[in-house]
């Protein structure tokens, strides 16, 4: 990925400036810390100005109604501080000029705005994309005094610059570099963003085996052809730079898309690892308490020989006597003599009653814990299904489909992402449906199927359920089905995949079960190899 330059920012300006110039901003956002949204008009134009900081993609834009929604931007009931001090300052302020500091990474936006007392002020918004130290502030051109930023440093975080409230205004030191404008000499392409200002490293290397004319034409912005190269990995103002990229209609489209693309990407990674996380931790849980109950029903297993002893020792009052350490009797059901330990201080009917209750009571444990073994073996089945759903998911709406069952309740956002319709095949006369999730699958299972439909799983692994709809379907067909249940599972890339079908009038949902659980009968077995 390519990082936000001072040349891409140089580019913008040029040309965007007229629209800034006497627009209003009308209305501002923040949707999380590191991001912001500005209504801007002008001349009946109303466009959305999005500013982000974050460390990684840094960037300024104006976007388009497709890129806002694949960026999933959320704007919270309540405003951070910070947007509450821009609102405060800037909505319905009219912009005067904006302007970027000689070979900064920064661009200003100057206001005219007033103060409690109606008098004219003059206000700067400074938006500083410089990777990890990229911030916004808002200072008072007149004074210098900063007003607010989004985040302060302070003395600890930087000793040569730091950003806070009545703190005074200043510009980042100076680099030792030179312009390429005024430069006659020799080109070292391995130190040219060390050399010369406008080069970032990725642009540098992009303009490796450039003449120096073609590079002075580069930092003047002649022949400006935005493009982006077709796996997004990086962009470029000039076509000649990425001949087989995908060119754009402005510097702004350029921008909007690449950094659409990172950040729906990083969205989602991040989404991914979070819920992979909490998945994780919970189905390692369940083992642990599977493993824990096992270990009991072990135990618990042996009770039977409590009832043995209390049966033998009652078949033998009369040839023992009270109060003895042990009795030696024979045991009529292994047919060989049995030595029995005793409560000494307890009569041989107390004894007795004492290894019955021993008894009962083990079987009474292993009865329960019976019955929560299963109810734990259907939750880490679920839970790895869950997991599977997770690391199949393909876009974001896959995950924040799947996310109600990972969180306890489902979170505010989730009535803005419409249920995912499952996979659909249309093979001939045939329908297959696949499910990519518990959500899906629970809908192929309750609503699609019908009594004659054919349902496909894998045996013993996680993986989508497929339903093929169509009348007397060959082998070939159920063959077919039956490889793709493989594929979209978690065996996928195993040897031996066993995989169970059966018509759909067979499958039952318990009560209560998970989502997307089935019981079956009926079932018949093939074996992809």
């Amino acid at each position: 990925m390519i990082t936000f330059d001072s040349l891409t920012l140089k580019a913008f300006v040029e040309e965007n400036r007229i629209f800034f110039e006497n627009a209003r901003i009308q209305k501002i956002q923040q949707p999380t810390r590191r991001d912001f949204l500005f209504y801007i008009r002008n001349n009946g134009e109303m466009r959305k100005f999005y500013v982000n900081i974050n460390p990684q993609i840094h960037h300024i834009c104006f976007i388009e109604k497709d890129t806002e929604t694949r960026r999933h931007i959320e704007i919270p009931k309540k405003p951070p501080m910070f947007c509450m001090l821009l609102r405060k300052y800037l909505e319905n302020a009219k912009i005067c000029k904006i302007n970027q500091p000689q070979y900064e990474r920064i661009l200003e936006i100057y206001v005219e705005t007033y103060n409690e007392i109606n008098e004219k002020i003059y206000l700067c918004l400074a938006i500083e994309l410089m990777g990890k130290h990229s911030n916004v502030v808002l200072y008072n051109d007149d004074t210098n005094v900063i007003i607010g930023c989004a985040h302060n440093v302070g003395a600890e975080k930087s000793q040569v610059r730091e950003m806070a409230g009545t703190l005074p205004y200043t510009y980042p030191p100076k680099q030792n570099k030179t312009d390429i404008i005024n430069y006659n000499g020799e080109i070292d392409f391995e130190n040219l963003n060390r050399d010369f200002y406008w080069f970032s490293k990725s642009f540098a290397k992009q303009c490796e085996g450039k003449n120096l004319q073609d590079l002075k034409n580069f930092v003047q912005l002649k022949g400006i052809c935005p493009v982006i190269s077709k796996d997004y990995a990086q962009f470029s103002l000039f076509k000649e730079l990425i001949p087989d990229g995908i060119c754009q209609k402005s510097v702004n489209q350029m921008i909007d898309n690449y950094y659409t693309y990172w950040q729906e990407t990083e969205l989602f990674n991040n989404l991914k690892t979070h819920l992979l996380t909490l998945t994780r931790q919970k189905l390692k849980r369940t083992k642990n308490s599977l493993k824990k109950m096992e270990a009991q029903l072990k135990q618990e297993e042996n009770c039977d020989k409590y009832r043995l002893y209390g049966d033998l020792i009652m078949a033998n009052l009369y040839q023992n006597q009270d109060y003895t350490k042990k009795i030696e009797v024979f045991d009529y059901e292994n047919n060989k003599m049995q030595t029995i330990e005793l409560d000494e201080t307890k009569t041989l009917k107390e004894n007795a009653n004492k290894f019955y209750k021993q008894y009962n009571k083990g079987k009474t444990t292993s009865q329960k814990l019976g019955e929560m073994h299963t109810n734990l073996s259907q939750t880490a089945e679920y839970q790895a299904q869950i997991e599977y759903s997770i690391q199949s998911a393909k876009t974001y709406e896959d995950l924040m489909e799947i996310m109600p069952e990972v969180l306890e309740e489902a979170p505010k956002c989730e009535k803005k992402h419409s249920a995912i319709e499952p996979e659909k095949i249309i093979d001939g006369e045939f329908t297959i449906y696949i499910g990519k999730n518990n959500k899906q699958n629970d809908y192929i299972v309750s609503k699609l199927a019908k009594d004659n439909d054919l349902w496909f799983h894998t045996r013993d692994c996680a993986g989508s359920h497929v339903l093929l709809k169509g009348p007397n379907p060959s082998n070939e067909e159920i063959l077919k089905c039956a490889k793709l249940a493989k594929t979209y599972s978690s065996g996928a890339n195993s040897t031996k995949v066993g995989v169970i079908y059966t018509k759909s009038k067979y499958l039952k949902k318990p009560p209560k079960a998970n989502l997307g659980y089935v019981t079956y009968s009926g079932e018949k077995e093939i074996v992809i190899d």
